[in-house]
């Protein structure tokens, strides 16, 4: 690694945040953000992001893998199709960016107002995340939060409710224990395990 200086490029709100949080946590900088598109927009610009990593600049894309029958390393080789440069850091959720954040149980637990029992001891085998965290908001005794979380009956096509990414973006922000989380999450142990190889605490 030539710099502390990175390209942050992710699918959304929720993995920026907790993109921020992991790199900030090493002390490494954010120079540009990019993304925010989904994986298709990630997808077509990884090759040149490996690229670009080989300059001043380190690259940290975070995408989820979506479905647990997917392998993250064939994930990465067919998005980029060539050896991934130095600096490139190419990491993938497992299952979904969600997975990461419940796996924080103890504060996700608090977070919701539910039962610490709810939350599953092993977040990267669940295969939806996000609707299991709706799921488990329906529980929340804080009847604000549900209306934020849970979408309304109404409102036939949502998976989640109007407030999702606000709040668990302030969850992740505010709240969210990283060293906890990935006591829990495989996917995310190892990206903290990678990223101190390079940049030990």
């Amino acid at each position: 690694m030539k710099s502390k200086f990175f390209i942050l490029a992710v699918e959304d709100i929720l993995s920026d945040a907790v993109s921020t949080k992991i790199l900030e946590y090493f002390g490494l900088e954010i120079a540009q953000r990019i993304g925010y598109k989904g994986n298709t927009y990630l997808r077509q610009k990884s090759p040149s992001l490996n690229h670009t990593a080989r300059g001043f600049y380190n690259v940290f894309l975070l995408t989820d893998l979506d479905s647990p029958q997917n392998c993250p390393s064939k994930l990465i080789q067919s998005w980029v199709g060539s050896p991934l440069n130095a600096g490139f850091l190419f990491r993938v959720a497992v299952v979904e960016i969600e997975s990461w954040i419940m796996a924080d149980r103890r504060g996700i637990a608090k977070f919701l107002s539910i039962s610490l029992h709810r939350i599953p001891q092993h977040s990267d085998k669940i295969e939806n995340p996000k609707e299991f965290l709706v799921s488990r908001a329906r529980r929340s005794r804080k009847t604000k939060l549900r209306r934020e979380l849970v979408p309304a009956p109404s409102a036939t096509t949502a998976k989640v409710g109007p407030g999702f990414n606000a709040r668990f973006t302030e969850f992740v922000r505010d709240y969210w224990d990283l060293e906890r989380a990935a006591s829990v999450s495989v996917s995310l142990k190892r990206t903290l395990d990678r990223i101190r190889s390079l940049y030990p605490v």
